[in-house]
């Protein structure tokens, strides 16, 4: 009998040690250690580059085709509109809103909010018919045509839109850098995978009709995108990324004519700063 009590005594110490021990190591254990479960928002600002493009118009009357058209972004500059709610869309920005499926691997919906403006008073080829050819100030030579106001403005201002998902990976990469307590700051290493559609309301004054002007899905797009991301004091970070994809646009709308369309196909990459907060519901 006395044996038992002394096995029975002994077993109730070893739980109740393993039970302590394992308490100690939850609390020593830092937020940071696990993502698993958490969303996070951030809001930022990109600048933008695009490949050359083909662009296609066409309507009841003419379908011709402008080759190698450039264009560039809209900036801003570091300025209020980012935070001002009646004109956060005048900037260019990045909203995303996300969850951690476990510690590596998250999920997000974002928007990508662009600008794309074609460079006038370039010189470009030119195939296919519309009326009025002349007239516009934009006839040349070697059948190429001048972007003149008169003839040709193009741009995606408000904006090029990129809505679109993310599946991304991150990597905590503290160690590196010598950073112990990572409660207070982390680096993590980020990469990832999207695809979405553009929603883009664009701005066209083309042969001299009214523009549209309005939004409309017209094209989809994919990309690949990697980052350093820096968390302080567990909940709140920013964010670097570079991020490059494609976009085909089939169906643009250009003019209140609904024959009227445009489309183009074209590369584009980003250079975005977003700032965040991650937590736990």
């Amino acid at each position: 009998m006395k044996k038992t009590l002394l096995l029975f005594v002994l077993l109730l110490g070893f739980v109740s040690l393993k039970s302590n021990a394992q308490e100690a190591i939850k609390v020593q254990e830092k937020y940071t250690a696990h993502n698993k479960g958490k969303f996070f928002v951030s809001w930022g600002g990109n600048r933008d580059s695009y490949s050359k493009s083909n662009i296609n118009f066409r309507g009841d009357d003419y379908d011709f085709t402008i080759y190698d058209v450039t264009a560039h972004d809209k900036p801003k500059g570091w300025h209020i509109d980012y935070v001002n709610p009646a004109r956060m869309t005048i900037p260019e920005t990045n909203l995303r809103l996300g969850y951690f499926l476990n510690d590596h691997y998250s999920i997000t919906i974002g928007l990508d909010h662009m600008k794309y403006v074609i460079y006038q008073l370039k010189a470009v080829d030119i195939n296919g018919y519309y009326p009025n050819a002349g007239t516009y100030d934009e006839t040349l030579p070697n059948d190429q045509v001048l972007l003149t106001e008169k003839f040709l403005t193009f741009e995606h201002t408000d904006g090029l839109n990129y809505v679109n998902t993310e599946f991304s990976r991150f990597d905590d990469m503290s160690k590196i850098f010598h950073i112990n307590n990572t409660d207070k700051i982390q680096v993590n290493l980020t990469e990832g995978v999207g695809g979405g559609f553009l929603y883009p309301k664009t701005n066209t004054k083309l042969l001299g009709k009214d523009r549209h002007d309005d939004f409309h899905v017209s094209g989809y797009g994919v990309s690949l995108k990697a980052g350093i991301n820096v968390t302080f004091l567990k909940h709140f970070y920013v964010q670097g990324e570079l991020k490059g994809g494609y976009i085909n646009m089939p169906d643009i709308r250009t003019t209140k004519d609904p024959a009227d369309r445009a489309s183009q196909e074209f590369f584009f990459f980003q250079r975005i700063i977003a700032f965040g907060g991650i937590f736990k519901v």
